[in-house]
């Protein structure tokens, strides 16, 4: 089967257009309900979360509607972030979770995405199996009898519950006194726990992005616009920045001197932390094909194992899965600790760091020092259409040849869009023109076989 609605991470698109209508999520709503029904037997329960979007609230009525009428329970936690979600599908022993929620996305645009009950991301196959239900007789052949019919509860205490585990993955002979930190919830999904988590651990937290109200989701703050916290951080002379995304599955960090640490440098501290106390799995670490090789030459100093993943934190997440590690995550901010949680969680991971920074009385600056970036190039070639990448001959020659020049010290990186007719070209070296003139040659190539 062709999937139609579901991409890398769920359902995603414009509220109020197609695939994102209350239809959709009706009949997806009901679908998950069914599959989660015969899996689980007997009667179930699903947890719904979302973010702060103005939408949300349609998509929760929709959602809650559609798993009713298959007999279904619902359990609504109102803004909750994604790992959070995640957390209390499982805590709870509920059958499912769903997350209404376009993540970075601006505030028109929303999601769907779901969890099972073990508070994983579900596979391709479950999803591919919701969509063949969806278009199908079989769910209106399969209604429950009006007794049978589900019910809608709100969970209150949700948000006390998830503090509680998020405070408990931060070691309990560490404080956080004496810190100063600026949290960066862009108006979304963390804007209430983010600044209480850090605050109860005995931080001074200044917020930023913590006043939604429907429309400003993502908008010029969180993780996006890491110059936002940057500045503030100097203003404040504060000891970290955290910069999460409108969902908080992703995090950057700021040090105190307003420098940026993306996931890779964030991957670099907490690996060689957890490799020195034998915590990190198999030694080894799984990032994505977009992580800099700076970061595999950083971990090959140390002896660790770099293993890659193509993008997207659920890929991760399998490898992980499957491989036995216990650490891994992106160049954007996802981060996955499975020791702790089942999918990427910013707040989280900014704790998983600060008490590498408490425990070793080092500054952020002061961590991962050792990690060179090697200059890296992106460039999203727009195609006429989806030309088979075995097929452009000229274009495989060009980056054979480019590849024997880089050496062990260059890669190229060349895939599709999930979602769009662009093919991204990633390039990186140690030398930045000689990357550049690269890039340019194999996009012009691309253009030219792709006509």
């Amino acid at each position: 089967m062709v999937r139609k609605l579901f991409g890398t991470d769920g359902v995603r698109g414009v509220a109020n257009t197609d695939p994102m209508t209350v239809e959709s999520a009706i009949a997806l709503g009901q679908a998950a309900a069914h599959i989660f029904r015969h899996k689980g037997g007997g009667r179930h329960k699903v947890v719904i979360g979302k973010d702060t979007r103005l939408s949300g609230y349609m998509f929760e009525t929709a959602l809650s509607a559609g798993i009713c009428a298959m007999g279904g329970d619902v359990l609504l936690v109102g803004p909750m972030p994604t790992p959070g979600i995640a957390f209390l599908t499982h805590s709870m022993r509920a059958d499912a979770g769903v997350v209404i929620s376009a993540s970075h996305n601006p505030y028109p645009d929303n999601g769907i995405k779901f969890f099972g009950p073990d508070g994983f991301k579900l596979p391709d196959d479950v999803e591919s199996l919701i969509e063949e239900l969806m278009y199908g007789d079989h769910l209106r052949e399969n209604r429950p009898p009006s007794p049978e019919i589900g019910r809608a509860h709100r969970i209150d205490d949700a948000t006390g519950r998830y503090i509680v585990y998020l405070k408990n993955t931060f070691p309990a002979r560490l404080s956080l006194e004496g810190l100063r930190i600026v949290v960066d919830c862009a108006n979304g999904a963390a804007y209430r726990i983010a600044p209480l988590v850090f605050a109860e651990l005995g931080a001074d937290v200044i917020t930023i992005g913590v006043n939604p109200n429907g429309l400003n989701i993502n908008e010029q703050c969180g993780s996006l616009y890491p110059e936002v916290v940057s500045g503030k951080v100097r203003e404040a002379r504060a000891d970290l920045g955290i910069s999460l995304d409108g969902d908080a599955d992703r995090v950057i960090l700021v040090d105190e001197q307003g420098e940026v640490l993306d996931g890779d440098r964030i991957m670099a501290i907490c690996a060689e932390s957890l490799a020195r106390k034998k915590k990190l799995a198999r030694n080894t670490v799984v990032t994505t094909v977009m992580s800099n090789i700076g970061l595999e030459l950083f971990l090959k100093e140390r002896k660790v194992k770099m293993v890659r993943a193509p993008v997207g934190d659920r890929y991760v997440v399998e490898m992980m899965r499957a491989g036995g590690y216990s650490f891994g995550g992106e160049q954007s901010g996802h981060l996955i600790f499975l020791d702790h949680a089942t999918t990427g969680d910013g707040v989280l991971a900014a704790l998983q760091l600060l008490s590498v920074m408490v425990e070793q009385g080092k500054k952020a600056s002061e961590l991962g020092t050792d990690l060179v970036s090697l200059p890296q190039m992106l460039l999203n070639v727009r195609m006429k259409q989806r030309v088979p990448l075995e097929s452009m001959k000229g274009f495989q020659k060009a980056r054979g040849e480019f590849e024997r020049m880089l050496g062990e010290r260059g890669r190229i990186v060349v895939r599709y869009s999930g979602t769009e007719p662009l093919l991204r070209i990633m390039v990186e070296g140690e030398n930045r023109s000689e990357v550049e003139a690269i890039v340019k040659s194999l996009a012009a190539k691309a253009k030219e076989e792709g006509r």
